[in-house]
């Protein structure tokens, strides 16, 4: 049997992006309205271990109204699909994961959100509303963006 390179090609890997943090919850609910993504509920999947006796209940808290993990929050674009049962989304989603320092030092990978040249004004002020701040503003033959940083300092580029 002869292959084909389609048929030889690896399959696409579906990939989150985590961001540590020390407050995964307050940094899920910023991302979530700064880009209009949902707060995943985990809460089934948490209360269904909770009844098991899996895992012990000083491993979550209440967050967004609702039984979630102490450690973990999750946003995920409104349009993907996700796993009922858990809560998890299968499409594009951020995991925010406590840890115990805070940030330090330059962002090695960070997300570039495009609203437009004309409603980027609008973004800075409501994203600055949200709890964002506003670290440069560049200006280059390649192009104008707004630096900026989310509640914990994580910088993000407004183009």
């Amino acid at each position: 049997m002869t292959h084909t390179p389609a048929q030889d090609a690896p399959t696409p890997v579906h990939w989150k992006l985590v961001i540590d943090c020390v407050d995964p919850h307050a940094q899920a609910g910023f991302w979530a309205a700064a880009l209009a993504y949902t707060v995943e509920d985990h809460s089934a999947l948490v209360e269904r271990l909770l009844g098991l006796g899996a895992v012990p209940a000083e491993l979550t808290v209440e967050s967004h109204g609702r039984r979630a993990w102490r450690d973990l929050a999750a946003v995920r674009h409104p349009g993907d699909p996700y796993e009922e049962e858990s809560g998890t989304g299968l499409g594009r989603r951020l995991l925010f994961q406590r840890v115990p320092e805070p940030k330090a030092g330059k962002n090695r990978l960070h997300l570039d959100l495009h609203p437009g040249p004309d409603l980027r004004s609008a973004e800075v002020e409501r994203l600055t509303g949200l709890g964002a701040s506003v670290l440069r503003e560049v200006r280059e033959a390649g192009g104008e963006w707004v630096v900026m940083a989310d509640p914990e300092g994580n910088e993000f580029c407004l183009h």
